[in-house]
């Protein structure tokens, strides 16, 4: 007997990009789109139409450029979202637009300030708006989590006589716990006229830390679309993440009478374009994308692993997209070997001044290092972000005195706007030295909210990858640099948030 299909709806680009700090320029967005497309998720929320005019046009390319994905825009119940929304789905193959009002008694009164009638009223209307552009239409009752049933089944029966041919109900604030969730799927296609005509979905958030448990849950109660983000990004503590979902129903297909299509082996390399554009690493023992998912180290555990890899693996690394491979490249390499290696990892190159720039600083790392690997190539191109004509800040030079018992000093030289500007500062450490020199450049009165080092690879001749969260006016950006030296790094991240702030557009959070 075939199995049913579960579709996997992603929605890094909309509810991740939410994340305070995660926002997106429309050349990352399409990265990440492409990305999620090869990966073969089914559809794709590029974002929220009437947000802003960035969104409008990141959503706009991105559906001009998938093919193989359904692409969807986030509206809510106003017919100006929709229009907006419709609008920019347009150039699509396959478009959707996602509408939603809010429905639990909390929502209604304090935010709302509508009856429930007028929001079943405001929710038909936003379908058949939406009905002018798309067939695909999806209604969420936000909030769902806390709403009433008795009118849940109401609003959705509503809803899917003007046309919405998706139904999700969504744990907006992750208040619910598996056995709760489940009977509320449960009730609601067994109660809701019509229910076996519509796909189910649901949309958990990961308060309690139960996003992925409540949303197998209702999978188990006949759900056949999960909303979910690459690393589980997304508002507050963020989204059911994709990898869980989708490797747990591969893993356990005894239980699950459902499938997805996603090419798993692209998991990885999602996970770490996702991490590299939005600065925000992944824990080592995070599921399935964590550095330590499949790493022993007890003495037990490695004698099993050795012995059959089943005693304490559940899925192979490899399935996921993990490999042990080293890339043999060096400084005696020829470009089309990077490129080929490029493509191997699923980096595009859009351009051929984009891979002649990135081959350049591949010859500078492979000068100071013996062996190249793959996350050394990711974290190089993860530095192409910000693209020349947006490079206000460029370091040219840096000296950096460190001694015990002496005030820490550092000397830098910046491309500021064409023009060259030299400064120095003392500081706490060389890191703080050379932040307040290149402050005393730039003048940002930026605030600094997060300085993270990680290290790439292994060896003492590993890059560090350093990631810079600065936030001023109400606007947060991230900043990632890497380097084999970590004050170098560090420079190259603070500059790359510098950039972001002077060119990044404006970009308004949906939730405003």
């Amino acid at each position: 007997m075939m199995k049913d299909h579960l579709v996997i709806f992603d929605t890094t680009l909309r509810d991740g990009e939410q994340s305070p700090g995660a926002s997106m320029t429309k050349e990352e967005k399409l990265r990440v789109a492409r990305q999620l497309e090869r990966m073969k998720v089914d559809v794709i929320e590029a974002g929220f139409a009437a947000a802003s005019p960035g969104d409008f046009d990141a959503i706009r390319s991105i559906a001009e450029t998938v093919k193989e994905s359904t692409v969807c825009s986030l509206a809510r119940a106003s017919e100006n979202d929709i229009r907006r929304a419709g609008e920019a789905i347009k150039p699509a193959r396959s478009g959707r637009i996602h509408t939603f009002i809010a429905t639990s008694p909390i929502h209604m009164e304090k935010k709302l300030r509508m009856t429930p009638d007028q929001v079943v009223e405001q929710a038909v209307k936003a379908v058949l708006w939406a009905r002018e552009y798309t067939d695909d239409i999806e209604f969420s009752a936000e909030d769902a989590g806390r709403s009433e049933l008795d009118f849940l089944c109401r609003i959705f029966d509503a809803v899917i006589k003007s046309g919405a041919k998706t139904i999700n109900v969504p744990d907006t604030v992750g208040y619910n716990v598996p056995g709760q969730f489940s009977t509320t799927i449960r009730s609601l296609r067994e109660r809701v006229p019509n229910s076996d005509k519509v796909v189910w979905s649901v949309h958990c958030h990961n308060d309690l830390g139960l996003a992925v448990a409540n949303s197998l849950a209702a999978v188990m109660e006949g759900a056949r679309q999960v909303e979910c983000t690459i690393n589980g990004l997304g508002e507050r503590a963020g989204n059911a993440a994709l990898e869980e979902i989708v490797m747990a129903v591969r893993t356990r297909q005894d239980i699950f009478d459902c499938e997805t299509r996603i090419d798993t082996t692209q998991i990885v390399p999602a996970s770490k374009l996702v991490s590299s554009i939005t600065g925000f690493p992944v824990q080592p023992n995070k599921a399935i994308v964590g550095a330590n998912a499949f790493a022993h180290e007890s003495g037990i555990h490695q004698d099993g692993v050795i012995k059959h890899r089943e005693t304490y693996e559940i899925m192979r690394a490899q399935d996921v997209g993990w490999t042990q491979n080293k890339l043999v490249l060096g400084k005696h390499s020829g470009r089309n070997a990077f490129k080929t290696r490029l493509a191997d990892l699923g980096i595009v190159v859009d351009s051929e001044e984009q891979l002649n720039v990135a081959f350049a600083r591949f010859k500078e790392l492979a000068d100071k290092k013996h062996e190249i690997f793959d996350e050394d190539l990711q974290a190089l191109m993860s530095d192409e972000a910000v693209t020349p004509e947006q490079e206000h800040y460029k370091l040219i030079s840096l000296r950096v005195a460190s001694e015990t018992g002496e005030t820490p000093h550092a000397r830098i030289t910046l491309a500021a706007g064409g023009d060259e500007s030299q400064s120095e500062a003392d500081g706490d450490g060389p890191v703080d030295a050379s932040f307040k020199a290149v402050e005393r450049i730039a003048g940002s009165h930026s605030e600094l909210l997060l300085f993270s080092v990680n290290s790439i690879t292994g060896g003492t001749d590993a890059q560090g990858e350093v990631t810079v969260r600065l936030a001023k006016d109400g606007r947060v950006v991230n900043g990632q640099g890497a380097d084999t030296d970590i004050v170098v790094a560090s420079v190259k991240a603070y500059i790359n948030a510098l950039n972001k702030l002077v060119s990044k557009p404006e970009k308004v959070n949906p939730q405003v």
